[in-house]
């Protein structure tokens, strides 16, 4: 009876040995397929293939719903395609993930590019200033930071010139395309070039003066990022 019993007691540690190994096999080649899949993405996102990539960092995900990389880079290949609400929503949860600073604050910065252009600047505003808590000194959190406020604030002066009627002055296509232009540099943080071009405009042609909310916005912002 005791030879039974020392039998029994020796083969379920053997199936025991085996069920772990082979849990232990699943989960190293599931690791390693989540990781081939990232990099396949990788490699589609370099060459400009963002759905092809797309649907890499999907089935990355489908085998580890917790890969953070697989989340930050998902969110990177929407917004690469302009699927800008559904790229914020996976900044959102790599955000949320993260525990490395750093990580966190590219994030976080990149949540607020996608609702800068869904035109949603308090939003952005908000997730610029959430990164950097994290890494204060990140340049290019702070000039979009910037950029976020004179375009809020734009908007503000814009809505309220409208309900007033204030807006008379009607600015020639010159004054639109010299705006369009100050408006490029602007969205390259070149604020200061920007100022110049419109102030030089000013010069040629009074119904620049249309966009003087514009100017002005601008002259602040490019003294604020100097100050930085």
């Amino acid at each position: 009876m005791a030879v039974k019993m020392e039998f029994f007691q020796a083969a379920m540690k053997k199936i025991i040995l085996i069920l772990l190994m082979t849990l232990t096999f699943a989960m190293i080649m599931a690791a390693q397929s989540e990781r081939s899949l990232v990099r396949e993405g990788n490699q589609s996102y370099k060459k400009d293939k963002y759905s092809d990539a797309e649907v890499s960092y999907r089935k990355a995900l489908e085998k580890n719903k917790e890969s953070n990389q697989g989340v930050f880079n998902l969110g990177d290949a929407l917004y690469k395609q302009e699927r800008y609400g559904e790229a914020a929503e996976e900044y959102r949860k790599a955000a949320e993930k993260q525990t490395d600073p750093h990580e966190k604050a590219s994030a976080l910065h990149n949540l607020g590019n996608s609702f800068f252009k869904e035109k949603k600047y308090p939003e952005s505003i908000t997730a610029y200033k959430d990164a950097l808590k994290l890494n204060p000194k990140d340049e290019d959190t702070k000039y979009n930071l910037e950029y976020a406020k004179l375009m809020i604030q734009l908007q503000q002066q814009q809505q309220q010139k409208q309900k007033q009627g204030q807006n008379d002055i009607e600015p020639s296509e010159f004054a639109k395309r010299l705006k369009k232009q100050a408006e490029e540099l602007a969205s390259q943080r070149q604020y200061q070039k920007a100022y110049d071009l419109m102030q030089g405009g000013l010069q040629k042609d009074p119904t620049v003066n249309a966009f003087a909310d514009f100017i002005k916005r601008l002259k602040n912002v490019a003294e604020s990022v100097r100050g930085f």
